[in-house]
């Protein structure tokens, strides 16, 4: 049994945070209902690419839900809706602010129905303040959070290669949600959990947040470089790059030794602090005198054995064929109904006694009618497409 098997989450969310919330609460048993406007999740007709005419963006975050069409311009499917709302545990919706409250779908609407009700809204900028009309998108989010203002070598602004505001939202709101599920049991009640892109990537600063308010200094864009240890980065090598992470005094020594690096304990690089002050003449050192002088691999071959924390720097083609992915489960091959078999990526977390699974593939539009009626005992009559 999955600990999640009798909680019901009624996902009204589209594209990637929402989408990516529920499918983690799905992973571990959650009944999560994907509702879905008659023209469905707009991530349907996103591509190329596509897969038999499914779109690969949307299969890669819908896996074990449900889904049916609601569409709520018509009286008949809000009050089917709320119907819905009564009988399930959990809400999801990553609308603009005020979009729930014109259907008549705010909190307190939804609490009326079902007090143990608990509701996640995921917007740009959250619900409340003078912020919370702008639109809730990963790029917007990663401008004006400081993260494009970190992310880069300084000759343009860049954004990361994923959309992880989009993401990083997702998995606060699922946390959100499993606290509120845990609270509910003491209070019987539910509760509202507004989450936003903007937040989730301020409260990721972390350490850059805390050398900025503790120096007054701006942080700024290092490429791959760490602002507080060195050599923390990206090397250049005889035929390419690799990483190389040397988080103490101790694994330099060791990276020292392993790689005949004659300068290694001048006294301006003897200490990380020394190697921070001197950063720009240690990596150009580095590269110059030592790692020209080898391949990718034959420093790899050098650094691991001594424990020296050193990585190749993979294209998704290796990745996908990495022995240590592969082991995980972190490629999962599951057959869909239209496509036949699609690539899902595995579910990260592995727990001893419950784990997640990942059951079924991403449901085809209102593929589930049927029984999600019968289920809440609705009309049987299909709604107004």
């Amino acid at each position: 049994m999955q600990p999640l098997n009798n909680v019901v989450v009624l996902d009204l969310s589209r594209i990637l945070t929402g989408p990516f919330c529920t499918m983690m609460l799905a992973d571990f048993g959650a009944d999560v209902i994907k509702i879905e406007p008659p023209q469905g999740d707009d991530t349907r007709h996103w591509g190329p690419p596509f897969i038999a005419g499914e779109s690969a963006y949307y299969l890669s975050v819908n896996r074990n839900k449900r889904s049916i069409v609601l569409d709520f311009r018509e009286e008949r499917d809000r009050h089917s809706f709320l119907e819905m709302v009564k009988q399930a545990d959990v809400v999801v919706e990553n609308y603009r602010p005020g979009t729930m409250d014109r259907w008549g779908f705010d909190y307190s609407s939804l609490r009326a129905v079902n007090p143990r009700i608990i509701m996640a809204s995921i917007s740009g900028f959250g619900a409340t303040g003078p912020g919370r009309e702008r639109p809730g998108y990963d790029v917007v989010a990663q401008a004006m959070s400081g993260l494009m203002a970190v992310t880069g070598d300084g000759s343009a602004p860049m954004k990361a290669g994923f959309s992880v505001a989009d993401v990083g939202a997702g998995m606060w709101a699922a946390y959100g949600i499993m606290v509120a599920l845990w609270a509910r049991q003491s209070t019987g009640e539910g509760q509202w959990i507004d989450t936003s892109l903007y937040e989730t990537l301020i409260s990721w600063q972390t350490y850059q947040a805390g050398n900025y308010h503790a120096s007054g200094q701006l942080p700024r864009p290092m490429g791959t470089a760490h602002p507080n240890i060195a050599p923390y980065q990206a090397i250049k090598a005889q035929d390419g790059y690799l990483v190389i992470a040397c988080g103490n005094d101790a694994l330099w020594q060791k990276m020292v030794d392993a790689c005949g690096i004659a300068f290694g304990n001048d006294p301006q690089f003897r200490t990380n602090a020394d190697r921070v002050r001197h950063r720009e003449e240690l990596i150009s050192k580095l590269e110059s005198e030592v790692f020209a002088r080898h391949t990718v691999q034959e420093w790899l071959s050098r650094l691991e054995p001594v424990g020296v924390p050193a990585a190749p720097i993979q294209s998704f083609e290796q990745v996908f064929s990495d022995p240590q992915v592969l082991f995980r489960n972190m490629d999962v091959v599951i057959d869909h109904p239209v496509s036949g078999p699609i690539h899902q990526l595995g579910i990260p977390v592995k727990l001893s006694g419950t784990p997640g699974a990942i059951r079924t593939p991403p449901p085809l539009l209102n593929q589930h009618d049927q029984e999600i009626r019968r289920q809440f005992h609705l009309d049987d009559q299909s709604p107004t497409r």
